[in-house]
């Protein structure tokens, strides 16, 4: 079967990555067929590939468009709200049930591991996901709420390793105390704003 009557290839491309999502999921990169995903969408191999080159573009494609983004959800619906308090709401939904979105980073980062044709287009989507992160510290060093010493990269990284590791580590692994997370989370936060100035902290101390 090829493009459904009516449908532009915009839809059916979306379509195709909506089943991919699924059945990455669901499967396993390693686990899963191109014929299955092909199938999902009610489409044949031939017009899947028409589309994607490989299954380890259609897996990053797949990622690239419905992946989890918590932080960039947040960002989209609160963009003026500082990032300190982006970062402490986006952390405390990590700790939820994890949902089949979720786990796409999870098999993509292992598929990368053990096959390199994945390695490649993984490396360019994290480093897309990093760069973005790292743009976000850097509005948020330029506001006042992020110290400017600290390493936009090196955030972006910390961010991005939570994020894979809460969907490996979930509630239904390892479960936590929703408000002992959050506390530690705002303590984290709290580390990232800039260092108080020496002379005004003298100065509120000496005040009777």
């Amino acid at each position: 079967m090829g493009r459904t009557p009516g449908a532009t290839a915009a839809d059916t491309r979306d379509r195709l990555l909506r089943a991919a999502a699924d059945v990455f999921a669901r499967r396993g990169y390693e686990g899963t067929r191109v014929s299955e995903v092909a199938a999902a969408a009610g489409l044949s191999n031939g017009a899947m590939y028409a589309y994607f080159g490989s299954k380890a573009e259609l897996l990053v494609d797949a990622l690239r468009v419905h992946g989890r983004r918590l932080l960039a959800d947040l960002v989209a619906a609160e963009p003026t709200r500082s990032l300190p308090d982006l970062l402490l709401a986006s952390g405390r939904t990590l700790r939820r049930r994890r949902e089949p979105d979720g786990e796409l980073l999870v098999e993509a980062l292992v598929a990368a591991r053990r096959d390199g044709d994945v390695l490649g287009p993984v490396r360019g989507y994290v480093h897309e996901r990093a760069d973005w992160l790292a743009g976000l510290v850097r509005r948020g060093q330029d506001d006042g709420g992020i110290d400017a010493a600290v390493s936009p990269r090196a955030v972006a990284h910390l961010c991005l390793a939570l994020a894979v590791g809460t969907a490996l580590v979930g509630p239904d692994v390892d479960p936590v105390d929703d408000e002992e997370w959050t506390a530690l989370l705002g303590r984290l936060v709290a580390s990232l704003a800039p260092a108080a100035d020496p002379a005004t902290t003298a100065e509120m101390g000496s005040r009777p």
